[in-house]
């Protein structure tokens, strides 16, 4: 495939394909920053409310430095991936502080700014300040993979390295940002990564050696994943005058710094969960219900069974917060928002 004749067909295709996104309304650095840290492992849809109730809360890069990090999670909570927000805040930090609160137009400067790789400073780079720096995701590795019939595993440094660099060689001066977003509109609305691709409507369909055989099926090549780790935990649902116990996971791992019901590891039968709510002084004195839940994180299941104790105490060591206050304030994770709906 000639590569120079991708813009001259994207362009075109994108100007009449492209979807109306939010994000999409300007070219200022902080909305398209945002709105590709958001959407880093997280569908397009599930983005668009939260991406409008963050800016509407800190609207600007100085807003956003300034934010207290529990209203900053909160305003977070549900994405997942909470070291996305973190990296986010530090990055705004370091703008204010080495930057004079103007986003970098320089691609290093902006791809040492912390949570920020190669992929979210091309896309920076290139729609907002017209570089020929590419943004190479997994919706651009399935398009050129799938065009080449390339076998090169896409989960190979060398892989995106090398289509990387292949592509800034056709960056058309003057539409680098609309290339990128071209690019990626292809991979998300037509060159599908779950069923087969709609090659019909594809502007680079009469280019593509996957088509023929279907060798789409086989393409992108990726190496394969390590399998997920499973672990057992026991939720404490402690209840006390209408208010349930939280603390704050530590400073380091997963969920660090968020709020959680108590828990332990492994699987605790209801004797077992009775005399560890003793011994936290909250004077179990019933047990209403237990209920099943679990959650997937990137390497990690959580098999969790969570245990609803009506207590007569209000102990010490944790947060007691009505339910107004936990949907208000406290940034509670998935993995334990969920248990919520059985209470």
């Amino acid at each position: 495939m000639e590569w120079k004749v991708l813009p001259q067909r994207l362009l075109p295709w994108y100007e009449g394909h492209k979807r109306d996104l939010p994000w999409r309304q300007d070219r200022e650095p902080y909305h398209v920053w945002l709105s590709e840290i958001m959407l880093q492992q997280t569908r397009v849809e599930a983005v668009r409310g939260y991406y409008l109730r963050f800016l509407d809360a800190l609207p600007d890069i100085a807003a956003l430095a300034a934010c207290d990090e529990e209203r900053l999670y909160k305003l977070w909570e549900g994405l997942g991936y909470y070291s996305r927000v973190r990296n986010l805040q530090k990055a705004a930090r370091v703008i204010m502080e080495q930057h004079g609160g103007e986003f970098p137009r320089d691609y290093a400067a902006i791809r040492a700014l912390p949570g920020i790789g190669d992929y979210t400073a091309g896309a920076v780079s290139s729609i907002c300040f017209d570089r020929p720096e590419p943004a190479v995701d997994g919706n651009v590795l399935r398009v050129i993979t799938r065009v080449l019939a390339m076998d090169a595993p896409i989960t190979k440094p060398q892989t995106k390295k090398d289509i990387t660099e292949r592509l800034r060689e056709v960056y058309p001066a003057g539409r680098c940002g609309d290339f990128t977003q071209a690019l990626m509109e292809l991979g998300a609305t037509v060159c599908l990564p779950n069923g087969a691709p709609n090659c019909d409507a594809c502007p680079l369909s009469d280019l593509c050696r996957s088509r023929e055989g279907e060798l789409w099926k086989k393409i992108p090549v990726k190496e394969k994943k390590k399998e997920r780790r499973t672990e057992e935990k026991t939720v404490f649902l402690l209840r006390c005058e209408g208010k349930l116990a939280v603390r704050k996971r530590d400073d380091r791992g997963l969920l660090a710094g968020l709020w959680e019901f108590p828990n332990t590891e492994g699987t605790s039968n209801a004797q077992q969960v009775l005399e560890q709510a003793a011994a936290w002084g909250c004077k179990p004195k019933e047990l209403i219900k237990s209920v099943g839940r679990q959650h997937i994180f990137t390497h990690i299941e959580w098999r969790m069974t969570g245990y609803l104790i009506e207590c007569g105490v209000c102990a010490e060591g944790f947060l007691w917060a009505d339910e107004a206050a936990l949907d208000r304030i406290y940034s509670l994770p998935t993995a334990f928002r969920q248990f919520l709906e059985s209470i």
